[in-house]
């Protein structure tokens, strides 16, 4: 079928909003409703499909759902990215960090595992690979089989090289990579301490306490409301004094969480919580 570039009406987001949350259980209402009407129409326009057929298949393809999930939520990821950060947290959240006997650390939205490796890299620089544990959550099952392979185009990582280099970390980032042919397996020593699995920050709870979390460049896909329940989650799931890390894009705009944070890097918006 030969189909124009869709122009979705909000309606019609609306309409497959309910569709979805009804027939899947997962609740985009709170999502910007720009960025969903943007990919919904570059999923109709990818797959050839009017917004009839978009709605058949949502309902009798579970194939083609995995594949919209993966589309509607997918995140721009790469290892070290934004290197201040990681120089940030080397410099101000690290020597905090390694007063702890036990570091549990959660990357949430972590898409195909790159943040969680770079953290586990960090930590091993840091000498504290051994006390670290390090959780990575998606909502999509697709992106999470490719993190817990950990096994990547050697293109990417050397695309990444860079970003490990201004981020100030010894030697190269191959270094903790094992190659063969046009693969990059991550080094099994930086996967023992990791674990990947399913969450859904809109609907699911708190799984554990954690003395970090980041969700970096994930809140600007998600309306106020949304915004301040998932802060909510991850005040609730901080150890006292734990880091909250939202990424150079994201900032804390409710007064309310304002008071229960503090700044500790205003550039990368990194937070540390206020009280138990």
């Amino acid at each position: 079928m030969n189909v124009s570039t869709p122009g979705l009406s909000a309606e019609q987001v609306t309409e497959i909003i309910d569709l979805v949350k009804k027939v899947h259980g997962f609740d985009f209402s709170d999502y910007s409703k720009a960025s969903l009407k943007r990919r919904l129409s570059r999923v109709m326009m990818i797959k050839k499909l009017e917004f009839y057929d978009l709605k058949h298949v949502l309902v009798n393809d579970p194939d083609f759902f995995q594949d919209f999930l993966e589309e509607i939520t997918v995140n721009v990821t790469e290892m070290f990215r934004d290197p201040t950060f990681y120089k940030a947290l080397n410099t101000q959240v690290i020597p905090y960090l390694s007063t702890y006997q036990h570091i549990k650390m959660w990357s949430a939205g972590c898409s195909s595992g790159e943040e969680v490796y770079s953290l586990a890299i960090l930590m091993e620089q840091s000498r504290l690979k051994d006390k670290a544990f390090i959780y990575g959550t998606d909502i999509n099952t697709v992106v999470l089989k490719e993190a817990r392979k950990g096994i990547y185009s050697y293109r990417s990582i050397k695309s990444y090289a860079e970003n490990y280099q201004l981020a100030g970390l010894k030697g190269t980032l191959t270094d903790h990579f094992t190659i063969l042919y046009d693969a990059a397996t991550i080094h099994s020593e930086l996967k023992a301490n990791t674990l990947f699995s399913v969450h859904n920050l809109i609907s699911d709870t708190i799984f554990n306490e954690f003395q970090l979390i980041s969700c970096r460049n994930v809140f600007i896909y998600f309306e106020t409301q949304l915004q301040e329940k998932i802060l909510e989650l991850f005040y609730e799931s901080l150890a006292p004094h734990g880091f909250l890390c939202l990424g150079s894009k994201e900032t804390i705009r409710s007064e309310f969480f304002k008071k229960k944070f503090k700044a500790i890097n205003q550039k990368e918006n990194i937070y540390q919580k206020i009280g138990s």
